[in-house]
């Protein structure tokens, strides 16, 4: 889906496709018709951006196959679907039953990360549509933190430096642009983006920037005015945004609140935790953490979980979502009279461990389609108009 921003750029809207499991060439292909198709149908749109996660086996698969990536595309553009960008954050493996700490790896100190993130930046030269020159890829905010002593972080550097000299290289070669935005996660090396203004201070801006994830944003108690500002003052552009919400909890003491809480613990991903202080957000590492009986968080402020919950849809009561921070996201990079952002990524990768009474009817492909509605009238209300093919 394509918008037209008040100051004339295309701002492009796709869904990721981290949600679905599929880690071989058939696999990619089905999700085509067993979701992208369907879920466009339901919206009443003649084209559907995916942001499309290739697992490492399907990237290096296409790579070494010009017949099979010739083939992708040809049944991309025959489904009206497009893709000007691609999740590069998962690895592999990111619908295991247990995923957890596993995603972050391998990380920006390795070669097979930079090795990786390149040949997705081959592969979308390949993938973008005829009529658009740039195409983005997120990752991973450089590693877990711990463990990340000086000589970690010198090592992480390096890689993005030579990421930064690849694509270079491969707009040279291909005419056509691809940046990379490191997406600051909880936990991480890189949290918030106070932590991106130090850790990326001097990294080649022409080609990379942040990705921004409103859920992930929330999930600091970071307000997005005051981050894309921080942002601008370091001269981090914002490549990708990523429309995405958490789980809050306004009364981290109250009974019922930490009992429909504790329906939403589930094995596979990892569910940071943060209470807001007066100072600096007080966290853990997983959702079970917070609840266990010796109560490391205190309780007494609110809580932000890192599950990502629908955009359209409220938890149970008491529980609440952090809508208000999506929006004001959205806002801040597309309000405006320039666009801040040009590729939006609906990325609610949850569906299948979110507590059953929370699943939609119709499954993913109806709540994906009820997202990207949500977002693309919050975007028509922020002054965008909608590109039809």
């Amino acid at each position: 889906m394509r918008f037209r921003h008040p100051d004339g750029s295309t701002v492009h809207l796709a869904y990721c496709t981290n949600v679905h499991p599929a880690e071989d060439l058939d696999g990619i292909r089905a999700q085509l018709d067993d979701y992208a198709v369907p879920i466009r149908e339901r919206l009443g749109a003649g084209r559907l951006g995916l942001g499309l996660w290739l697992a490492r086996e399907v990237a290096t698969a296409l790579l070494h196959d010009e017949r099979a990536l010739k083939r992708l595309r040809a049944e991309l553009d025959a489904r009206g679907l497009e893709v000007v960008t691609l999740n590069g954050f998962p690895y592999r493996g990111f619908q295991q039953p247990v995923v957890k700490h596993a995603v972050y790896r391998p990380d920006w100190t390795e070669a097979a990360r930079l090795e990786y993130t390149l040949d997705l930046a081959r592969l979308l030269t390949r993938l973008l549509p005829e009529d658009v020159d740039q195409g983005s890829v997120s990752t991973l905010p450089l590693g877990w933190r711990r463990p990340w002593p000086p000589e970690r972080q010198h090592a992480a550097r390096a890689r993005l430096d030579e990421l930064a000299r690849g694509l270079a290289t491969i707009t040279a070669e291909r005419g056509r642009a691809v940046r990379v935005g490191i997406e600051p996660e909880p936990g991480c090396v890189v949290e918030t983006t106070e932590q991106a203004a130090t850790h990326l201070a001097d990294v080649g801006t022409e080609h990379l920037g942040l990705c921004l994830d409103a859920c992930h944003l929330a999930v600091g108690f970071e307000d997005p005015r005051q981050a894309w500002e921080r942002l601008r003052a370091a001269g981090l552009p914002v490549v990708k945004t990523q429309a995405s919400c958490a789980l809050e909890v306004p009364d981290p003491r109250d009974p019922a609140a930490l009992a429909t809480l504790n329906s939403f613990v589930e094995p596979r991903f990892l569910h940071q935790t943060r209470e807001r202080t007066a100072g600096r957000p007080r966290g853990v590492d997983d959702l079970d953490e917070a609840l266990s009986a010796h109560r490391p968080l205190p309780g007494h402020g609110p809580w932000r979980v890192h599950f990502h919950v629908p955009l359209h849809a409220d938890p149970p009561a008491p529980l609440t979502t952090t809508r208000p921070v999506l929006a004001a996201s959205l806002e801040t990079l597309l309000g405006g009279s320039t666009a801040r952002t040009r590729h939006v990524e609906v990325e609610t990768y949850t569906w299948q461990v979110l507590p059953e009474h929370q699943r939609p009817t119709g499954g993913p492909v109806a709540g994906i389609a009820a997202e990207l509605d949500w977002t693309r009238r919050h975007l028509l209300a922020l002054g965008l108009t909608e590109e039809h093919p």
